[in-house]
């Protein structure tokens, strides 16, 4: 593979993970601005339980998505290292492939400390409040 093929691969991992960032984070937002707003919710455990469902599954999907476009770009900035002669393009995102590591493993966490604070706002505020 060429260099001009492996940097559209890279391209296309860094979309991928952007894309895979924006239905958790609307998710959250929209939940969080409900919460905030006066309990959006209502009384309704059905509809507190579907709303746990539907942010853990945007979750997981997001972070499955995530962690594989960081394994994509890690090896694809592995492939760069072979280039004869790379672009500063090229040097660049070898230089930078290890923050991939950040996309696969410190996002997630950060979204599933978020997770779980809106769980307890979903279920348990009431009890201690």
């Amino acid at each position: 593979m060429n260099e001009k093929d492996l940097l559209e691969l890279w391209s296309r991992a860094r979309l991928h993970v952007i894309v895979s960032q924006l239905a958790p984070t609307f998710l959250l937002t929209v939940t969080i601005t409900a919460l905030a707003l006066g309990d959006g919710f209502g009384n309704s455990g059905a509809i507190r339980l579907a709303a746990a469902g539907i942010l853990l599954a945007a979750g997981i999907l997001g972070f499955l998505a995530q962690y594989s476009a960081a394994n994509e770009a890690i090896a694809i900035a592995a492939d760069l290292r072979a280039v004869n002669n790379p672009t500063a393009v090229s040097r660049r995102i070898i230089a930078t492939a290890r923050g991939a590591m950040i996309i696969k493993f410190v996002t997630p966490t950060i979204f599933a400390v978020i997770y779980l604070a809106i769980i307890c706002a979903l279920f348990f505020s009431r009890a201690l409040g």
